[in-house]
């Protein structure tokens, strides 16, 4: 009767995956990377070790599913403040704080696996520290339809660039980003340069390019908006133009760099 109750309650296909790659996760982090092996882990899961062969070739393999399986089951939820900062700052601080523990784990075990996996450093890290597409995109999504920023025209490099210094912060460090390092990265780098790409109205003979105008964050112009200049009749606004293209088509004169008069 006991061996039927066994056979019958036997793990197999995703319920089998998830508990191998649970006891994997826990191993990682009680022993680390060094001193995990596949027969610990199977023991840890009550199975035998052919059983993650078959899965797995190898520690590598495993440890990098298992992290992945870890970050799937405990996703940190999309922010909706109602401001970019806000969403920014939130986000940023739920990947830091609100999961040390993995952070520090899968930190820790990045020079293991370059060691063993034979990865570089860059692809290590492209597998073991997630860049949050799809948060960051619902992010900058909302902000563009409130008019914050002009999706249109911000390289992407700029998008990305609070989720590159974050994991840059990550791996240098192998410890969470304190919140003050946080708020710099917003407020100090991402805020202003993400505001060289959104227009202001402009007076006549007032040069357009303006760094680090916070002011730019609240405006509602976007890509072929009216705007003065010095031209004989309104110019479009566009970043590779920016003191405007006039309706033929034909470039305004250079303005002055000094400050705008008023």
């Amino acid at each position: 009767m006991v061996m039927s109750d066994q056979v019958r309650h036997r793990r197999r296909g995703e319920e089998l995956e998830n508990a191998l790659l649970d006891a994997a996760w826990e191993e990682l982090t009680t022993a680390g990377f060094a001193s995990l092996t596949m027969e610990s882990v199977a023991a840890r899961a009550k199975t035998g070790v052919a059983v993650l062969y078959r899965r797995w070739p190898n520690k590598s393999d495993l440890v990098l599913a298992a992290i992945d399986h870890y970050r799937r089951t405990h996703a940190v939820e999309t922010p909706d403040t109602g401001t970019l900062r806000g969403d920014l700052l939130a986000l940023l601080g739920g990947f830091s704080d609100g999961r040390s523990a993995f952070t520090t784990v899968m930190t820790a075990a990045f020079a293991g696996l370059q060691r063993d996996s034979g990865m570089t450093p860059a692809e290590v890290r492209g597998r073991i520290i997630e860049d949050r597409a799809v948060s960051t995109h619902e992010i900058y999504r909302r902000a563009h339809e409130r008019g914050d920023i002009d999706l249109e025209h911000i390289p992407a490099a700029v998008l990305s660039m609070p989720f590159d210094l974050m994991r840059h912060d990550l791996l240098m460090t192998l410890r969470p980003v304190p919140p003050e390092r946080i708020t710099s990265i917003v407020d100090d780098l991402f805020l202003p340069l993400v505001a060289q790409f959104r227009p202001v109205p402009a007076r006549a003979g007032q040069d357009l390019r303006r760094h680090g105008d916070r002011r730019l964050l609240n405006g509602t112009r976007r890509r072929g908006d009216a705007i003065l200049s010095p031209c004989s009749a309104p110019a479009t606004w566009s970043p590779s133009s920016p003191t405007g293209t006039s309706p033929s088509a034909g470039r305004c004169p250079p303005m002055s760099c000094g400050p705008a008069r008023r």
